[in-house]
């Protein structure tokens, strides 16, 4: 007895993916590295949280209470919602450029304004991840990988 294939049925047969090539699984290990950098980051984020109403008012010494308080519950939502999205974020060479770009807007963001020093070495690292991610993610060999999915 013979068993029925898998294209009987009038089902054309799945295409064979390709082989992913060392410049997208090099973009993966960067995007992970940058989501366990971000959890981290998360992490030494709450861990300096008490400092940093220290460092708006020594930022800006003529603020009032009121506005040093505005200020640091408006980074800490700010931050935490950014580090979150960071996390979870799903890679595709679009998305992950975009989300890179906005990244770069933090790390910009960060840097205008008052930070827990070890706070800025995690984004800085958090930050070339997303780096090596997007230079994976736009070779050539990468671009050939995506477009033959696309087929």
């Amino acid at each position: 007895m013979s068993q029925p294939s898998r294209t009987s049925g009038g089902k054309p047969p799945e295409p064979q993916r390709p082989p992913m090539p060392n410049s997208v699984q090099n973009a993966v290990k960067f995007m992970y590295a940058g989501a366990g950098l971000t959890a981290v980051e998360l992490i030494v984020y709450l861990a300096t949280i008490g400092s940093l109403k220290n460092a708006i008012h020594k930022a800006f010494p003529t603020y009032s209470a009121a506005r040093v308080h505005q200020v640091e519950v408006s980074s800490i939502v700010f931050t935490i919602v950014i580090l979150l999205i960071a996390i979870g974020r799903s890679y595709a060479r679009i998305t992950g450029s975009v989300f890179f770009g906005l990244n770069t807007l933090n790390v910009l963001l960060q840097l205008a304004r008052p930070h827990a020093s070890v706070a800025l070495l995690v984004i800085l690292l958090v930050w070339l991840a997303g780096l090596g991610a997007v230079i994976m993610l736009w070779r050539r060999e990468s671009g050939d990988y995506f477009s033959q999915r696309r087929q």
